[in-house]
């Protein structure tokens, strides 16, 4: 069965900084389009950033120059590094794999950004 799992959230005040991580078992994380996603309260899940198969990146405009999405191909492992974090940023975080008609989602982890 196909899991993934995140790690890194947290607590975090204003201005700080923090590493999620998403580990994959039983597929590649290569030959998927990968993804961050998250869910605020009250809100829609919105796109936070994408990596596709071929390495382009992608994000939502809202973080844009503070957030980074990358992949460890030998860890099988995709990341997101967030800086400059903010209130707006406080969500549940999801990464998601998806090819061709599968797809798969994390539980989530969140993320809290207050003083």
């Amino acid at each position: 069965q196909v899991q993934l799992e995140e790690s890194g959230g947290g607590l975090v005040q204003p201005g700080g900084s923090l590493r999620l991580s998403c580990a994959a078992s039983r597929i590649i994380f290569s030959t998927y389009r990968m993804g961050w996603y998250r869910q605020a309260p009250g809100k829609q899940r919105e796109m936070v950033a994408v990596i596709t198969i071929s390495g382009s990146t992608n994000y939502g405009d809202s973080v844009k120059g503070r957030f980074t999405i990358s992949r460890d191909k030998d860890k099988n492992t995709m990341y997101l590094q967030m800086n400059s974090l903010n209130s707006d940023d406080t969500a549940v975080y999801y990464c998601r794999a998806i090819r061709f008609n599968s797809e798969y989602w994390g539980q989530g982890t969140q993320v809290t950004v207050s003083s």
